[in-house]
């Protein structure tokens, strides 16, 4: 599997290598409605259980076809959820959030752990969308299996990155979430590469 260096690398240039790039302002912006759906239904528990999934599903998918470069993704398909399994994917959402958290209630480091285990989910059913929850948290649970630190590493590099974004009052870190975003694909990708050869 190749370096966080080049994961990153990878990112910068499908985000178009510079920061005004058409794609990194998209990514900002997917991330940005994200971030403003969730922050407005967070007074209602079940407003941010219906608008996990389907928004963590249609990041991943734009982060995919970024990835992929087969085609020029479009900010509509932050919302591909509603075309689709839409249920699968909001209850794929709530279960692992609540996965998380209950491994949390025992100390705050298993619940980190679950985290990375299931960090492949939202790919997972992006690419095989008639996979139902379980399917989706076994497999990513399997992929992630003694690659669980090489991600941990990956986010962990860019604490710099976030650090310098908080130093421009706060503004710069969202141009990382876009990049940060990115690398995570990357690193899908290469997982699913690395497990195909095997």
């Amino acid at each position: 599997m190749v370096g966080n260096s080049e994961l990153r690398a990878r990112a910068r240039k499908q985000l178009g290598g510079q920061i005004f790039a058409n794609n990194w302002l998209l990514m900002l912006l997917v991330c940005l409605i994200a971030d403003v759906i969730l922050g407005a239904t967070s007074a209602f528990a079940i407003g941010v259980v219906i608008c996990t999934g389907p928004l963590a599903y249609g990041l991943a998918k734009i982060q995919l076809a970024l990835a992929r470069e087969d085609k020029q993704p479009d900010i509509i398909q932050l919302f591909d959820a509603l075309k689709g399994d839409l249920g699968g994917i909001i209850l794929l959402g709530f279960l692992e959030s609540l996965f998380i958290a209950l491994w949390s209630i025992l100390f705050v480091i298993p619940g980190i752990v679950k985290s990375y285990s299931y960090a492949m989910s939202f790919y997972i059913k992006n690419d095989d969308p008639s996979a139902d929850w379980k399917t989706c948290i076994d497999k990513s649970r399997e992929m992630m299996n003694g690659y669980k630190m090489k991600l941990f590493l990956l986010d962990l590099s860019f604490i710099g990155w976030y650090i310098l974004g908080a130093l421009c009052l706060g503004v710069g870190t969202l141009f990382v979430v876009p990049y940060h975003a990115q690398a995570r694909a990357n690193f899908y990708e290469e997982l699913v590469a690395k497990k195909d050869a095997e």
